[in-house]
């Protein structure tokens, strides 16, 4: 016998959110170890708030949506929100009701200030680590260390020689093409007018010089978690100065290697 097309909308429902994400789905994991971290930052949370005034976005969730932007590569807050709107999956990493109104996409960019200046994300990242060295799942001798440039947000016409000012520069088309021919540019000569950290570097001969900085990640190999992660200006040597800045245990492990095979 057919069946009938037709969708009929209950009045009441029983089901939960989690009863549609399968038992083996891997953000299960994600948001249990998620969840543990974020519950021992809740004294560093308090104090980011006042005790009166209009309730706030639980910082947690906005922290668990940012994750879920990372891990599926969402290219903007945007983004993200739609996702919210629709998505069970994501309602439930969240800690969203299925009928909880989501919040404006202007809401990272007002706590983005106040998360950043109390380095929230790296004491994030901290506690997971703290979490993994508790279950045995880090050591100091299966590492590795990479870089990757980041492109800064400065404009190739922001890169002028350090002597110039604003004063001495001719007026002219808001988007000119500057012509670079002949000219010598360097980070020690010139600098960005809009980003002055911004450093020019290549990656390659074959590939053409960006105003950048340098990402870099400590890795643990056995497990494949992210030790520590440093962003840094852009140079030869950032990728080594930065796993010895970060994590000095990996100086010990060198030596130990060292002397191993003298």
């Amino acid at each position: 016998m057919r069946g009938a097309d037709i969708t009929q909308v209950s009045l009441f429902t029983v089901a939960k959110l989690d009863d549609f994400v399968p038992v083996n789905h891997p953000l299960r994991a994600i948001r249990k170890l998620a969840n543990t971290a974020l519950q021992r930052m809740s004294a560093l949370f308090d104090t980011l708030y006042a005790d009166t005034g209009r309730t706030s976005i639980a910082p947690e969730k906005l922290m668990r949506a940012q994750l879920l932007q990372l891990l599926y590569s969402l290219r903007s807050e945007r983004m993200l929100m739609e996702q919210l709107g629709y998505n069970l999956l994501f309602r439930w990493f969240v800690g969203l009701a299925i009928d909880d109104p989501v919040w404006d996409h202007s809401v990272f960019s007002k706590n983005r200030d106040r998360l950043n200046a109390q380095a929230v994300a790296a004491e994030f990242l901290s506690e997971v680590v703290r979490l993994a060295e508790k279950q045995g799942l880090m050591s100091d001798e299966h590492f590795s260390v990479d870089g990757t440039l980041l492109q800064a947000w400065a404009s190739q016409k922001s890169f002028r020689p350090k002597d110039d000012s604003p004063d001495d520069q001719e007026p002219g088309p808001r988007n000119a093409q500057p012509d670079f021919k002949g000219q010598k540019r360097s980070n020690d000569t010139h600098a960005s007018t809009s980003d002055p950290d911004a450093r020019l570097y290549r990656k390659s001969h074959n590939t053409g010089a960006q105003l950048s900085y340098m990402g870099h990640v400590l890795m643990e190999h056995r497990s494949g978690l992210v030790r520590s992660a440093h962003v840094s200006l852009a140079g030869g040597r950032s990728e080594r100065e930065a796993a010895l800045a970060k994590r000095p245990s990996v100086i010990a492990c060198w030596a130990r290697c060292s002397d191993s095979r003298a």
